[in-house]
């Protein structure tokens, strides 16, 4: 893997001038082959640690968060995007959490003005893939005056299946704080009508640009999908949310954001048997920024194998 410092993504490479609340990292940009990839944090996410896994028993779910120097009571999850160049196509893979008041999530809903710092003009892209429509994906593109900077002809890419659960959502089996599944609802509804028209729906896999392709896995929601990018042998999965940072040694754990655990659980160890088996990069929405990394086998569980920055 190596980071460029000229990404030909509309100058990302130019320093910019920030105030203190930005003295971290928040875009990193490598090469997967010929392809352009840039991830972009969206910044935090405050939750409680329950949400982690909200059906391991209390003890064992406290042992993880002390082996990994966490607080037990809640910590920030990181929020990421991707911006991908491939065929002459601007690409970006998620649009950030927005804004909700209603929530008091100050500290996410960056992704905009990231991009913006980055020099990538919001009228540059072309496509647009949602892994699925929580408002923490989709978000971004409902603040105020981002829908008139976008291009007319903008083609979003997001699974049929997705669509249609978000007619009528299911929370049975999710585990939220409270005030998440309204304002998740409300979101969802609120994105389809203004951007319906727009949407590109498909069905299991679809190829956006050469060496782009969304592929649905469900389980987190029914019409979650990833999207590999792949190029002279080189290839990036981007997860969405099927795989937390705690998937990985304890697998079978139940994320509170998961609208079928059980084949949520069967999906991120699908996911992350054939990463193993290929070696090729894994990037997330919730594993720490920049979350560009690898996956082995560890036992009857996995370990995620950060990569090293290349400055």
């Amino acid at each position: 893997m190596k980071q460029e410092t000229d990404m030909n993504l509309h100058n990302t490479s130019y320093p910019v001038s920030s105030g203190p609340e930005e003295l971290v990292p928040s875009r990193y940009a490598l090469k997967v082959g010929e392809i352009d990839v840039l991830v972009v944090s969206d910044g935090v996410l405050p939750l409680p640690t329950t949400m982690l896994a909200h059906n391991a028993a209390p003890a064992e779910r406290a042992a993880w968060l002390h082996d990994m120097f966490l607080p037990q009571d809640a910590f920030d999850w990181a929020l990421n995007a991707v911006m991908v160049r491939s065929g002459g196509k601007t690409i970006l893979i998620d649009a950030g959490l927005g804004s909700d008041p209603n929530l008091h999530l100050p500290r996410a809903g960056q992704l905009i003005k990231r991009l913006e710092a980055a020099g990538i003009d919001l009228s540059s892209v072309t496509d647009l893939v949602l892994t699925h429509l929580h408002m923490d994906h989709i978000g971004g593109l409902l603040v105020d005056g981002v829908k008139k900077r976008l291009r007319k002809d903008l083609r979003i890419h997001v699974a049929a299946a997705e669509v249609k659960f978000w007619e009528s959502p299911d929370f049975s089996q999710t585990a939220m704080p409270q005030g998440f599944p309204d304002a998740l609802r409300a979101t969802a509804k609120r994105f389809v009508s203004e951007y319906g028209s727009q949407l590109r729906q498909f069905d299991e896999t679809h190829e956006i640009a050469p060496g782009v392709i969304a592929r649905r896995t469900g389980g987190h929601t029914p019409g979650h999908s990833v999207v590999r990018v792949a190029s002279g042998g080189d290839a990036l999965t981007f997860a969405g949310d099927a795989v937390f940072a705690v998937g990985f040694e304890q697998p079978d754990w139940h994320n509170g954001f998961e609208h079928d655990p059980e084949e949520a659980a069967r999906v991120r160890v699908r996911l992350l048997r054939e990463l193993a088996e290929t070696g090729e990069m894994l990037v997330a929405t919730h594993l720490p920024f920049p979350s560009i990394g690898r996956v082995a086998i560890d036992g009857d569980a996995f370990r995620f194998v950060p990569a090293f920055w290349d400055y």
